[in-house]
């Protein structure tokens, strides 16, 4: 019976269920509704639990469908064929028909058993009331790729107990899993994959527990926050299992590796997930095994040679180590090999066999350093190539230029040199070229005009030299990135553009190009997202319209270390909305503060001749992070409400300027601060109590002010603190005496007291509290900063400070972890030189000088072996010069003038470099260099281990072959200690010389290839 025409007035609530004992009262609304009617949802109301019809099922579709109203066409052909009629002969009545239904053809009145609604583009709400859950014979259930964002999976869908397969990937849903899933345990495959759901009550464990026949297993994307089940390596019949970015944790069961009919496993994105690689058997399917982004570790095992079926093996971005096993040569059926972001080293071992590869990744390892392998250059199907970081050697191989399937090579941040190969212009196809940050020379070819696919051109850190004209890129209309910042090239722009004749660029980074002007090209850019124009000559103003182009767009401006003097139409707002990224440091600015967006999370506008007082709409910013307006004419008190920054900000400097008043005494609790600047100002009054909120602060530098205040020793509750910088105030007082030593300062490297009125005895406790001096660093030393990570790049912010090291006032633009430094002078500080310094074994500078000090010089200095200046001059200290300074092979700088120290100096390789001046004011001392002779001619030296010299030659010459052997062997060790020390810590050394690295910025990151499939 067709009874179609009385669906519009149909009013039911599918899951009530109405018992034989109940049907009288419905017969009260016998006098509003047709009695056919009534007589039909009767029916389908009592007998919904028992049996449903084959017409009942397309009623239940038909509603399904009504259910979104949005359906309109071209896009929803599918619901052409989703009919309603009366006419019982009409074929397109029978729901059987319909797009996406599946029947029972088995039976006479078939039931819907499969409902395939997938990419339809049905957008709405799916509730508990749905006639969706009426279909109680549905197999399959399939609406991924649809919109029912705000909706929950409804608990109903336990009704739909003979589900074999349910797909609801990618739909929107959102909530918690129900546990009424659980019950559903004809279950083959579950896929819930790309939605916002949460997986905690029920966890994965009692969720899956008894859906024993499970074969797909997809819940990418869903919250899971748990263990994986062990008892999944019992499920037999799993071929699938994909838990992508799912919060796991804990260690993954490494028996699920050997199921027998394993094919896919993707855990990919959960880096709290750990686990090693299985012994693999020869009969095993896998073919995608996918652990990117994890925690798993060890060495690959020599038997994955044994997955001879695997397609996809990605174990980028893991903790991998050892050596890459020979074997993998055997997977001849690889397409995808990732592996890098790990810790392999030793050589790679040759892939030729891996004739399908389309793409392979061996970048960031720690491989011996070579060249390129010459079997590289017969996998003629690589398509993407990533060999970063990966210790690469030598000129890049003209065998490259076989590969003209390749879209994307990545060879950034090694050590090749010589030119760019012309074989390498082959390589058209190329979307992708990333060669930065290697020793490449020579002109840069215009031959890249050719590459007409081409979107990212990196070339950035090398040594580059002659023109490069921007016309090379006229036609390369997918060009969104252009880096060649930091070479020795001259970027060469015509003023001969208009709107159309340039790619539209997202990304310009022409940072060190012999920029003479603001480029007016960029006149003609309205897509540009970063924009890095730093370390230029470019004078004057920036044109108006460099805001207006780009005002919906620009997120990053870097125009810092030139010569530009303001904005025309001087803008006091910037009038940028997507703006977070804002520095013009080391400019010529004039004029007041410019306040950024509210959307700004790093403003640098330090160094230049801005004016004014900071204005209160600066604390409306509530996205800052780093707030840099050091060396400027600013002026006036701190407004009443910045410390409320305090709650977003990591780094704050003020200093070198003319601020007055009190420090903010606002901090909040917690707050993500790492480092406070307000030295070169002229704060009053006490050191903010505040600040002992500041749990993660590393540096504090308060020097050269005039604080008036005591030492406040309860910053020694900030255990991350690391450099504390107090020199040039009205600090006074003795130094509390600590009670107990175990909580104060203890990661403290750096601390200046100088100039001060501190007095009395220096508690001794506090340096056996200070831990952090005590450690003898070793390694390739690192530099203090804070990394500050964006959606597509990443901030570099490294702290600069200003102490007297080795006798003078030095800038640091980078803290080294291995600067350990002292510097109490200047104050009147009295008692002897307390003894807990001989712990301090880190220290390389120690500056006791203008205090009080008695007693003698600590013999136990000598044990310092890292001290490289030590200034004890102007005190009290007296007797003679410990013979065991001469211990200290790195001494540099030694100053005890002005003492009453006396006996003879002592005489040493280092000391005998030190002049008159260390020696000066004490009169009671004999000896070089000084001109006054000691009574007794016989030097004090250290003890010779041998005295055979004496019996064989007179005094005269065994005085100059000691001389001589003295400086030959000195010459021979500090030439080899020297390579050592500059091979080894050649970056610290250029440091140390003064060569100035960038402050802030640094190149953009490239972001690895997304390696899950």
């Amino acid at each position: 019976m067709y009874l179609w025409n009385h669906v519009p007035t149909l009013l039911t609530n599918p899951h009530t269920i109405i018992k034989p004992n109940f049907m009288a009262p419905c017969f009260h609304y016998f006098t509003f509704l047709p009695k056919i009617f009534l007589f039909t949802l009767l029916l389908l109301k009592c007998t919904q639990s028992l049996f449903i019809s084959h017409d009942d099922e397309c009623l239940a579709l038909y509603l399904f469908k009504q259910s979104f109203s949005h359906l309109k066409a071209p896009e929803f052909r599918t619901f052409d064929s989703w009919r309603i009629t009366s006419n019982a002969s009409n074929d397109g009545s029978d729901c059987c028909l319909w797009d996406g239904v599946v029947c029972n053809n088995e039976e006479e009145d078939g039931h819907v058993i499969g409902l395939d609604l997938s990419e339809r583009f049905l957008r709405g709400h799916i509730n508990s009331s749905s006639s969706l859950f009426n279909l109680v014979h549905l197999q399959t259930l399939n609406l991924g790729m649809n919109d029912f964002t705000e909706s929950e999976i409804p608990s109903q869908i336990s009704r739909l107990k003979q589900l074999r397969s349910l797909n609801l990937s990618d739909t929107g849903f959102s909530g918690q899993i129900p546990n009424e899933i659980s019950h559903l345990t004809q279950l083959c495959l579950l896929d819930l994959s790309g939605n916002p759901l949460k997986l905690q009550s029920p966890s994965l464990e009692k969720l899956v527990q008894n859906l024993t026949g499970l074969e797909e297993l997809h819940l990418s994307g869903v919250d899971i926050s748990s263990s994986v089940p062990h008892f999944l390596a019992n499920f037999s019949s799993l071929r699938s299992i994909r838990l992508r970015n799912c919060s796991l944790r804990n260690e993954f069961p490494i028996a699920i590796l050997q199921l027998p009919k394993l094919k896919f496993l993707s855990v990919s994105y959960n880096t709290n997930l750990t686990g090693f690689l299985p012994e693999f058997h020869n009969n095993s399917l896998l073919e995608d095994l996918n652990l990117f982004s994890t925690g798993f570790s060890g060495i690959i095992p020599k038997s994955i040679g044994n997955l001879n079926s695997l397609i996809h093996l990605s174990l980028g971005a893991c903790s991998f180590s050892g050596i890459i096993p020979g074997s993998l040569a055997n997977m001849t059926q690889l397409t995808l090999l990732s592996l890098g972001d790990n810790e392999f080293t030793g050589v790679v071992p040759s892939l030729l066999s891996l004739t399908k590869l389309t793409v392979l990744d061996l970048g960031d390892n720690k491989f011996v350093e070579g060249g390129l392998p010459d079997w590289l250059g017969k996998l003629t199907n690589l398509n993407e190539l990533y060999l970063q970081g990966m210790n690469l050697y030598g000129e890049i191989p003209t065998f490259l230029g076989n590969l003209t399937k390749l879209s994307v090579v990545k060879m950034g941040t090694n050590s090749l040199f010589g030119r760019i190969p012309s074989s390498f212009m082959n390589l058209t196809q190329l979307s992708m070229i990333n060669l930065g940050l290697n020793q490449l020379q020579g002109p840069i070819s215009s031959s890249f005009s050719n590459f007409k696919s081409l979107q990212d051109l990196r070339l950035n850190d090398n040594n580059f030299s002659g023109k490069v004209e921007l016309d090379w890129f006229i036609g390369l209309n997918k060009l969104e990135a252009l880096i060649m910042a930091r070479n020795k090239i001259s970027f060469v722009a015509t003023n001969n553009y208009t709107n159309g004749t340039l790619p539209e660029l997202r990304i310009i980074d022409l940072e060190s190009c012999n920029l003479k002007e603001y480029p007016t090209f960029l006149r003609f850019q309205h897509k540009l997202r970063f924009l890095l124009l730093s370390h230029n000559n470019i004078h004057g103003l920036i044109p108006e319209w460099s805001w207006i182009n780009s005002q919906e767009t620009l997120e990053m401006i870097d125009v810092s270390d030139n010569f530009i003097t303001g904005f025309h139409q001087s803008h006091y707002f910037l009038p940028l909305v997507r703006l977070k990224c804002f520095i013009i440091a080391n400019n010529m600015l004039h004029g007041r503060l410019p306040i950024p967006p509210r959307t700004i999370e790093v403003y640098d506008v330090s160094n230049n001749h801005l004016e004014g007082e900071i204005p209160p709409l600066i604390c409306e910013l509530k996205s800052l992070r780093v707030l840099a307006l050091s060396s400027n004419n600013i002026t006036g008190i701190l407004p009443p409400c910045f410390g409320s920054l305090s709650n977003s900000l990591f780094a704050l400097d003020l200093s070198a300027n003319n601020l007055q008043g009190t420090m903010m005494n606002s901090f909040t609790q917690d707050n993500p601060l790492k480092i406070i600047a307000l030295s070169g100002n002229q704060f009053v009054g006490q050191v903010s109590k505040s600040l002992i909120n500041c749990t993660h602060l590393e540096i504090l530098l308060l020097g050269d002010n005039s604080f008036d205040d005591v030492f406040p020793f309860w910053l020694g509750n900030l255990v991350e603190l690391q450099v504390l910088i107090l020199r040039s105030n009205k600090f006074f007082g003795e130094l509390q005496r600590l009670t107990t030593a175990s909580s104060q300062f203890p990661k403290l490297r750096i601390i200046d007291l100088s100039n001060n009125g501190f007095s009395g005895q220096f508690p001794h406790k506090y340096f056996q509290s200070w831990n952090a001096m005590t450690l003898v660093r070793v390694g390739q030393p690192s530099s203090m900063e804070t990394r500050i990570n964006f959606e597509d790049f990443e901030e570099v912010v490294s702290y600069v400070i200003t102490i007297t090291y080795k006798s003078s006032e030095q800038q640091f633009n980078q803290i080294l972890n291995l600067l350990v430094a002292i510097d109490l002078s200047c104050n009147k500080f009295e008692g002897e030189i307390p003894r807990s310094l001989q712990d301090l074994h880190g220290l390389q500078s120690l500056n006791l000088s203008n205090n009080h000090f008695t007693g003698h010089v600590l013999s136990s200095l000598g044990n310092l072996k890292n001290l490289e200046s030590l200034d004890l001059s102007r005190n009290k200290l007296s007797g003679e010069i410990p013979q065991q300074l001469l211990q200290l092979d790195f001494l540099a700088i030694l100053n005890l003038s002005f003492n009453h120290l006396d006996g003879r100096i002592p005489q040493g390789p280092h000391f005998d470099t030190f002049d008159n001046n260390s020696y000066l004011g004490n009169l009671g001392l004999c000896g070089k260099p000084l001109l006054k002779e000691c009574q007794n001619s016989k030097v004090s030296a250290p003890p010779q281990t041998s005295n055979m010299s004496e019996s064989f030659l007179p005094s005269e010459r065994v005085d100059w072959i000691v001389i001589f052997c003295g400086v030959g062997s000195g010459l021979i060790v500090g030439i080899v200690f020297g390579n050592f020390l500059y091979a080894r810590y050649n970056d610290w050394f250029i440091e140390r010389l003064g060569m100035k690295k960038d402050k802030w910025v640094r190149p953009l990151g490239n972001r690895r290839r997304n390696q899950a499939l």
